[in-house]
């Protein structure tokens, strides 16, 4: 039997039957296009997730008080040995590959203009804060290089704070209050927008030292370092860890680089994508199940047939191709319209939905449809083995 004998055979026998070969293929595609949807999502968000971390630079070292637990966490934010001081960051500015360190303290408090009073977020930063973090000033300046111990009480509004506070003029040079402490607006940062549901833009910055004081706290809760393209990242931290051990009296902080936070991060999301793209895996199963029925309900049926094609000199393995080849066309068939329907829905949501991330990379679609394909191939196995056994001529007889 030639090629083109077989698969005219196979596609004659799928369209024998529209409307069961239709729903067989229904649930192949119901398969493929939650696949697709939900690691389109899944994908989006990891993307999405990574992008908000890496808008801050990729070359930080993190530095928070007390030593990570056995469970991974730092508790030196609420109490360590020895809590990090101004003091440390100056001692950590002078080791080689550092380029700037920014001191942080953070915390809730009242802002004061006139009549107008709300509640925001202050953070206590050193002045370079904008270059290690990649923050633009857009009026004014940010905080001036003073004296870190005793800083003069001047500060800097973000974008939606100024906007509210001083809707019609500019904010640079005004005098307001941050916790009842007076200050002096010396700029304004550009829009940054939102990380993973923090407001960056509804934000005031003032002195490290001032936030300590305004927050009463002993330590700082993080300092942060802006190393050189070219450092040996595993050098700079052991130099790192032996200088605050020997200003400590021993190790009791979490030193964290920027890649060590991505990579975890990105495999958590990678399990995330692929635990989503698992649960649509499952409608594919049931798809699966259903060529297997439909292909053991053909067999049955084309008894006749078999016997017929072996008595005229095709071979077992002609006829297993046989069977086989219909359930792939199935499958292909179900497969490829899941994914014109799943990249369709991930299009929509996209529309529809501007803030939701939602990707499906090129590599999905031919994952996807080769699954379908695999699925089809396994589920036709069986009843195309059973009918490549089958001898012609009881076969026949079933006529």
């Amino acid at each position: 039997m030639r090629t083109a004998d077989m698969a005219r055979l196979a596609g004659s026998a799928v369209t024998a039957h529209r409307l069961r070969s239709a729903l067989t293929t229904l649930g192949i595609a119901i398969g493929i296009f939650a696949v697709v949807l939900l690691t389109s999502i899944g994908e989006g968000i990891h993307r999405f997730v990574m992008s908000e971390f890496t808008q801050f630079g990729t070359n930080i070292i993190g530095i928070n008080p007390g030593k990570a637990t056995t469970m991974g966490a730092s508790i030196g934010i609420f109490g360590s040995v020895r809590p990090l001081s101004i003091d440390d960051a100056e001692a950590l500015r002078r080791l080689p590959y550092v380029e700037s360190v920014v001191t942080m303290v953070q915390g809730n408090a009242e802002i004061e203009f006139g009549r107008l009073q709300r509640r925001t977020t202050v953070y206590g930063v050193s002045p370079d804060f904008p270059q290690v973090f990649q923050f633009d000033v857009a009026s004014g300046s940010f905080l001036p290089p003073d004296d870190p111990r005793n800083p003069r009480a001047v500060a800097v509004l973000g974008s939606k704070l100024a906007n509210e506070l001083f809707p019609k003029e500019s904010p640079v040079g005004a005098r307001i209050r941050v916790g009842g402490d007076r200050y002096r607006v010396v700029g304004v940062m550009e829009p940054k927008g939102t990380m993973l549901g923090f407001d960056l833009d509804d934000t005031i910055f003032v002195p490290a030292s001032r936030g300590l004081d305004l927050f009463g706290r002993e330590g700082l809760m993080e300092i942060d370092i802006l190393y050189a393209e070219n450092a040996p990242v595993d050098e700079l931290v052991s130099g790192i860890k032996r200088l605050l051990i020997a200003r400590h009296g021993g190790e009791d902080v979490t030193i964290t680089t920027q890649q060590q936070m991505m990579d975890v991060l990105g495999s958590v999301l990678g399990v995330l994508t692929f635990a989503v793209g698992a649960l649509g895996g499952i409608s594919l199963l049931v798809g699966g199940v259903g060529i297997f029925s439909i292909m053991t309900i053909s067999v049955s049926e084309r008894t006749s047939e078999v016997g017929l094609l072996r008595a005229l000199g095709a071979s077992k393995g002609q006829i297993l191709t046989l069977f086989l080849g219909e359930a792939i066309l199935l499958a292909a068939a179900g497969g490829f319209a899941g994914l014109v329907v799943g990249w369709g829905g991930a299009w929509m949501i996209n529309q529809l939905i501007p803030s939701m991330p939602v990707h499906t990379p090129l590599y999905f679609v031919f994952l996807a449809e080769f699954a379908a394909i695999l699925i089809g191939l396994l589920a036709g196995v069986a009843p195309a083995r059973r009918a490549a056994a089958m001898i012609p001529v009881e076969a026949l007889r079933t006529e």
